[in-house]
């Protein structure tokens, strides 16, 4: 029996030493496990770091009776991130994971982990844990690749482009008024009674108020002067000449104590023989019982003789002719043009600081225009929309303000209300934006694409969610080809960095942010173009000090971390 039981220990601790041996030997010659990630520097898309890992064992290192847990883990300044857990097995163990044969084998996985800002700074480690029975070892940690570029989180998705509802305003407003002289057949010279008429009183009396209105200024009148188109037509042309003379005496007359300088252009005056055009409206808009009949001989013949001519033939239509239609032809038509002038900018503005319960809605959306304080403009928005409630315009244009502002909540409630006076592209396309500010993709390109026609403005944005998902080429295809920072970030993404530099250098740097010369530094990184990248790199910290810290542990500037130029900025 004392003979059996040291059997039983022999073999015991003979087991034990082998499965001890076993696993330090892998742990010992855990340097011929050779790792693979792609990519070979993690990168940041659509808020995720993707890692594909392959391992590759080599012949006689897999234990048969061994497993491993292969744990890829992102270690960061304050904390540590792990991919899903890789598990493998010797040929000889008995359960459902990935088998490594004793001759070799390899194995390969893809993970995904959310990223946080603290990973610009990051390494991808491998942690090995062995069991074999119930013995464990854990292996020396790995590190098999650096993180994280994160070049696509600098999308800005408050490159917003809203569009405000503009006003109508036109300081300047041609007007006119309107009077007809009418005469006797053959006659040139008016009745007294026809100078009575009331629209001729009428035009007196207009006369009198545009001279005595400073806003009002004469800029002309036009007399035109017509024989009706029976009889002679060299008759009825010096006719028509007749009448114009009597006609622009008359004009002459009321302007002669007007306050308005009248040179001889001032007065114009035109003639016409034979009046058809006039006769063929009369024509048309009477109830004549042959007025379908007169109207076709006009279209059949151009030629004045022959068209009168069979106008006379129908004897009982040209009776009509002659009492309905023939002697509204015979006059002189007095137009006196006018220019009302409302208010010039600088008014405006004035008044809608003092006292603009005054203007009209078109004046307050004008002052808003012209304002160039954001907070003031938002100012004049909101009295528009007190003042002017069912005027979409103004309860968009206070949603406007506040885009541009940077204050999504303010913006929506106020952009809600123009919805629903009239829920139209303009609204819809502002709200994409307000969406968009506040992150939410999904329902910004709702309003994007219900607009009725896409605009330069609505692709932008769909541009800006493209770059979010991931989408680089979409994001290129919606910016198209107007230049802007956001297309050129959408060419880098997807690896046009000589396209992405010929956009950034047609750009205006912003005088307030630094993002368009730190993009051209990752450019000029990218293209080993130090003197472009040093260059841009001082502007973007110069303009914005955050760069400065930021591009430190920027991935994007690895190759130049040892430079002494690149150093001197960034420390």
């Amino acid at each position: 029996m004392k003979k059996f039981r040291s059997y039983f220990v022999l073999i015991l601790a003979t087991a034990l030493i082998t499965s001890c041996s076993g696993l330090n030997k892998m742990k010992k010659n855990a340097n011929l496990i050779k790792y693979e990630v792609n990519p070979p520097v993690l990168a940041t898309h659509v808020g995720v770091v993707d890692a594909a890992l392959k391992g590759t064992f080599p012949a006689k290192y897999f234990d048969k009776n061994t497993v491993l847990e292969v744990t890829p883990v992102l270690v960061y300044a304050g904390g540590e991130t792990p991919y899903e857990k890789i598990t493998l097995q010797g040929e000889k163990v008995q359960s459902n994971n990935k088998p490594i044969p004793y001759v070799g084998g390899s194995f390969s996985n893809a993970g995904k982990i959310d990223y946080k800002p603290e990973m610009l700074k990051s390494e991808l480690m491998i942690r090995v844990k062995a069991t074999r029975k119930s013995k464990v070892v854990d292996f020396e940690p790995v590190k098999i690749a650096d993180g994280v570029i994160a070049t696509s989180t600098l999308v800005v998705n408050n490159h917003t482009r809203p569009v405000m509802g503009t006003d109508k305003y036109v300081q300047i407003n041609p007007e006119q008024k309107v009077a007809d002289i009418y005469y006797n057949i053959n006659k040139a010279e008016p009745t007294s009674t026809e100078l009575k008429a009331a629209d001729l009183q009428m035009l007196k009396d207009y006369i009198k108020l545009v001279d005595s209105t400073e806003n009002l200024n004469f800029v002309g009148t036009t007399v035109s002067s017509y024989a009706s188109p029976d009889g002679a037509f060299d008759f009825n042309e010096k006719l028509a000449t007749q009448r114009g003379s009597t006609a622009d005496k008359y004009i002459k007359k009321e302007f002669t104590t007007a306050k308005v300088t009248t040179e001889p252009a001032f007065f114009t005056e035109k003639t016409t023989a034979e009046d058809w055009d006039g006769f063929k409206a009369e024509v048309e808009k009477s109830s004549l019982q042959d007025k379908d009949l007169i109207l076709r001989v006009l279209s059949m013949y151009s030629d004045p003789a022959v068209r009168e001519k069979e106008i006379k033939n129908m004897s009982s239509a040209f009776e009509a002719l002659k009492t309905d239609i023939l002697p509204k032809l015979r006059r002189s038509m007095l137009i006196v043009n006018v220019d009302n002038v409302g208010r010039a900018d600088a008014e405006i503005l004035a008044k809608m600081k003092s006292d603009p319960k005054g203007l009209t809605v078109e004046e307050m959306l004008r002052a808003g225009s012209l304002s160039t304080d954001a907070n003031e403009q938002l100012k004049f928005y909101q009295i528009a929309a007190e003042n002017y409630p069912r005027d979409f315009r103004a309860a968009n244009n206070v949603g406007y303000s506040y885009v541009k502002l940077g204050m999504p909540a303010e913006a929506n409630a106020a952009l809600t209300k123009a919805a629903a006076i009239e829920n139209n592209d303009i609204v819809k396309n502002n709200l994409g934006f307000v969406a968009l500010m506040s992150g939410d993709l999904t329902k910004a390109e709702g309003y994007f694409t219900s607009m009725t026609t896409a605009t330069t403005e609505s692709k932008h944005g769909l541009g800006l969610i493209a770059i979010n998902r991931g989408q680089y080429d979409q994001a290129v295809n919606f910016f198209g080809s107007t230049p802007s920072q956001d297309l050129a970030l959408a060419l880098i993404l997807k690896g046009d960095n000589s396209k992405a530099k010929a956009i950034l250098d047609g750009l205006t740097p912003s005088t307030t942010r630094g993002n368009t010369n730190y993009l051209k530094a990752i450019v000029g990184a990218r293209l080993s173009d130090k003197t472009y990248m040093i260059d841009n790199l001082r502007e973007a910290i110069r303009i914005e000090a955050k760069w400065k810290t930021y591009a430190k542990d920027d991935l994007e500037f690895a190759k130049y971390f040892a430079d002494e130029t690149f150093k001197s900025l960034v420390q």
